[in-house]
């Protein structure tokens, strides 16, 4: 990798070289280095999609697996597809991710389609980066598509950024819950300029006392758009709850549409939408420390994302 695609890397995955453990480096739609380890097998997909299978045996514990994806190419567009199969009594981390530079008028685009089958009782933190950079009329495109399915006793958190320079992106989440098991989804956007962000979670709690805890963090700035859509859909004895928090500076825009459906008596479901804009009163406390309204609003958006 040359210097640019080191930079990516280190931005979606913090990784300053090859990691350790079980990995897979995708660069250009070309694999850049894969290991497996003794309890984790990565192997490429036999049914002819592009895209990779991981397979974690039953009670590995305290390992971890790198699979970012780096597109440096002008103009090429690409979809994959990888399959997560965490076997029983696992506890493992996951950290996903691409980085797209791109410049002149070629458009560039990734989508990756994300499937999860965590057995009973594993667990599983997922952790997802997005970034794009670059000069001219080039866009860069992600769609990510993640869908999970959590046996009994499952747990799975899901930490998702998009970390800046995304023109355009549809990210969708799929969760499916049996009898006790749980997900918790943090989500955090940033758009700016003329940027498009929809952002689409649906889960269903089938299992009783399963729980779903999805929560999205967002700034929209400038002439920037984005829609937040969460449908929960309670079918047994379960809790859940979902929230967008937002803010909106400048000419942005904003849509919030929370959703919940309780199909059984026992179900405890919870939505909350907030947008608004930065207090005043918060831009003026920082500024009375020295900091210049750019450098305040900077500071209230950084504590805000964190």
């Amino acid at each position: 990798m040359d210097a640019l695609e080191r930079d990516l890397l280190l931005k979606i995955a913090d990784l300053h070289g090859v990691p350790e453990g079980a990995y897979n480096l995708r660069e250009n739609g070309k694999s850049a280095g894969r290991r497996s380890t003794e309890n984790i097998v990565i192997s490429p997909r036999k049914d002819g999609k592009s895209g990779i299978d991981i397979f974690i045996k039953p009670n590995t514990k305290n390992e971890s697996v790198h699979i970012p994806v780096i597109i440096s190419e002008a103009g090429y567009g690409e979809t994959v597809y990888n399959d997560f199969y965490v076997g029983e009594g696992s506890d493992v981390l996951i950290i996903a991710g691409c980085g797209i530079h791109s410049c002149g008028k070629a458009s560039s685009r990734h989508d990756g389609v994300h499937t999860f089958h965590v057995e009973q009782n594993a667990k599983v933190k997922y952790v997802e980066r997005h970034y794009g950079e670059g000069d001219g009329e080039a866009k860069r495109v992600m769609n990510p598509e993640t869908v999970v399915y959590l046996a009994d006793g499952a747990y799975m958190e899901m930490e998702t950024t998009q970390i800046k320079g995304v023109d355009d992106t549809h990210r969708v989440t799929r969760a499916t819950l049996g009898e006790k098991s749980h997900i918790t989804i943090r989500e955090k956007i940033y758009t700016n300029g003329t940027q498009r962000a929809s952002t689409d979670f649906s889960v269903d709690l089938n299992g009783k006392d399963s729980g779903a805890d999805v929560v999205s963090r967002s700034v929209a700035a400038e002439q920037s758009k984005q829609s937040f859509r969460s449908a929960m859909n309670g079918n047994a004895a379960c809790r859940g709850h979902t929230e967008c928090d937002a803010i909106i500076m400048d000419e942005a825009s904003v849509t919030a549409a929370p959703c919940l459906s309780a199909n059984d008596v026992n179900a405890e479901l919870v939505h909350e939408a907030a947008i608004g804009k930065i207090a005043g009163e918060q831009l003026i406390k920082l500024m009375t420390l020295g900091l210049s309204e750019k450098e305040a609003e900077e500071q209230i958006i950084k504590g805000f994302l964190h």
